[in-house]
């Protein structure tokens, strides 16, 4: 058995060298063999028409080799099953594609075996679909020996049946497939499909009796914050190409900046927009990225993040728009991850609860503001409900809040009323703590969580109305500038991440408020109640419990 590595540590100062980051194949015959057919392959939508030999750069060469050289011919093995394609928009990814898997149909020995590409819609399904078609109609040989038929997307074998089928993937498409090797097109737009794992279960199975399969999943960075399959594949990929998981199957190949480069911004000197776009110069127009780069950079943040995400591979960690919450630029920096519920009861002196939302369809968010004892600095901690009803109405979002459950931040109930017993619960300790000021929500949902509140052990006069709408701008405001000054420190959640990217302003008379109607779609519960919990804990309320010293004179 041969020893090899899919890992590649050093892959940051490569990229920026301009180096390889695929690993050399396994098999060198295998690879050769598949290499020599895809270079022969003609791409018609440029000029000349040209072969992929004469119009590829080696970063493909080497992708087609690592792919094709991780077969054993001689036990029948595919020794790399998983591979992950991480690269910049207009880098010929879907081309590439489709003649990879021409090159797998051409060179497969079993009979009535079909090959698959999964697209996430129609549209990209064609882009996968006719330059596939478009290289056997090109080539004679390819013409006689294959059969295209457009209406089905399908290439089907003329002799031995085998078959190139692209399709828009739905659980219903890929039920009962039996495909030995996939393709998975646009993986970041299956992350926002809560049923991708689902699908990708139904598609892969095939592969269990087929020791010569495998899986390439092709993507740009998502113009969201990762969620998803997509996020759950990125993150592995990483640990993998880092060295932390040991995992010889699997092989993420990741054309991204290096995280200082992110942290420092390099990545917004056009010199270095090569780094993600390996085919800088051929596909990719360097001119071009130039000018939209600079265009955009005059433009809002938002609009300028998702150019950097497409072309540049740049995560999005919260999606920045031109009318955005004033405190979103500073949230993220402002994250430490030694504030955590447990922390705050034990560094605060005071504690300030805050809860909004709980309708069905709703998230149900609580925050808690305490005061340190010791730099008085304000420490914040949020969680969330959501009713199983609130998935199924909001499908859209389903693989996002499926994400902050696994990460701790929400509680997915199946019964009407857990959520607030839960909520009483957190609560509860707070007051047994001895720390707990007031508890503040919308006056209209009071009557909701009062009565359970009050069964926990909870005072009644306790519990306070906040006021909302432009009453509540001054604890936007007080959050903002705590947040600038530094002085305001949060647990990292991605929950509160995605709530703050979430939140629009309206303007109301002179004052910029931050509000549900405003913020359409995307969740700010939790949010809301960390505004609720600030306007009472800037009232600077004294410490629920007093230390006492005695002195003997």
């Amino acid at each position: 058995m041969p020893e090899w590595s899919t890992a590649c540590t050093d892959w940051a100062s490569r990229l920026i060298n301009r180096k390889s980051i695929i690993p050399p194949p396994i098999f060198r015959d295998s690879g050769d063999h598949a290499l020599s057919i895809f270079k022969e392959l003609r791409v018609t939508d440029l000029p000349g028409k040209p072969t992929f030999g004469e119009c590829s750069e080696e970063w493909v060469f080497d992708f087609v080799l690592a792919i094709f050289g991780g077969y054993n011919q001689q036990t029948g093995n595919q020794l790399i099953r998983e591979y992950g394609l991480l690269i910049s928009k207009k880098n010929t990814k879907s081309t590439i594609a489709a003649g990879i898997m021409l090159t797998a149909l051409i060179i497969c020995w079993r009979a009535d075996e079909e090959h698959l590409i999964l697209a996430p819609t129609k549209e990209v399904a064609d882009n996968c679909f006719k330059p596939a078609a478009s290289m056997v109609r090109e080539n004679e040989e390819l013409s006689a020996l294959f059969h295209v038929q457009d209406h089905i997307r399908t290439i089907t074998h003329r002799i031995n049946r085998n078959s190139l089928k692209v399709v828009a993937a739905d659980s219903d498409t890929v039920s009962g497939k039996k495909a030995g090797r996939i393709l998975v097109e646009e993986l970041w737009l299956f992350g926002k499909n809560a049923k991708a794992d689902a699908m990708f279960i139904e598609a892969l199975g095939g592969q269990v009796s087929r020791n010569e399969g495998w899986v390439i999943y092709l993507t740009t960075q998502s113009d969201e914050p990762p969620a998803g399959v997509f996020k759950k594949k990125l993150d592995y990929w990483r640990n993998v190409r880092d060295g932390i998981i040991k995992d010889g199957k699997t092989l993420g190949i990741l054309y991204e900046f290096p995280p200082e480069m992110v942290e420092n911004e390099d990545f917004r000197n056009p010199d270095h927009f090569y780094i993600t776009n390996p085919n800088m110069g051929r596909s990719v127009s360097k001119e071009w990225l130039d000018d939209e780069y600079r265009k955009r950079s005059q433009e809002d943040e938002g609009s300028l993040r998702k150019f950097l995400a497409k072309h540049l591979n740049v995560e999005i960690g919260m999606n920045l728009r031109g009318d955005r919450w004033a405190g979103a630029e500073f949230w993220e920096g402002q994250a430490d991850p030694s504030v955590t519920f447990k922390q705050i009861l034990s560094r605060c002196e005071v504690i300030s609860v805050g809860i909004d939302g709980g309708g069905l369809d709703d998230l149900l968010g609580l925050s808690i503001a305490g005061r340190d004892k010791k730099t008085r600095e304000w420490l914040t901690w949020s969680h969330a409900w959501c009713h199983v009803k609130a998935l199924d109405r909001r499908k859209s979002e389903e693989s996002k809040l499926r994400d902050f459950e696994k990460q701790g931040d929400l509680s997915i109930v199946k019964r009407v009323g857990d959520d607030a017993d839960e909520v009483a619960m957190y609560v509860s300790q707070i007051f047994e703590a001895g720390l707990l000021d007031k508890v503040g929500m919308d006056p209209a949902g009071i009557g909701v969580l009062l009565d359970t509140l009050i069964d926990a052990g909870i005072p009644q006069d306790s519990v306070v109305g906040i006021s909302q709408g432009w009453k509540l701008g001054g604890a936007c405001k007080t959050t903002e500038r705590k947040l600038a000054e530094g002085t305001l420190r949060h647990a990292p959640q991605p929950l509160m991440n995605w709530c703050v990217g979430n939140a629009k302003i309206v303007i109301s008379g002179n004052a910029p408020l931050v509000t549900k109607g405003a913020s359409g779609i995307g969740k700010i519960d939790p949010l809301m109640a960390l505004f609720n919990a600030i306007s009472l804990i800037s009232l600077n309320p004294e410490p629920a419990k007093k230390d006492y010293s005695v002195f003997f004179i």
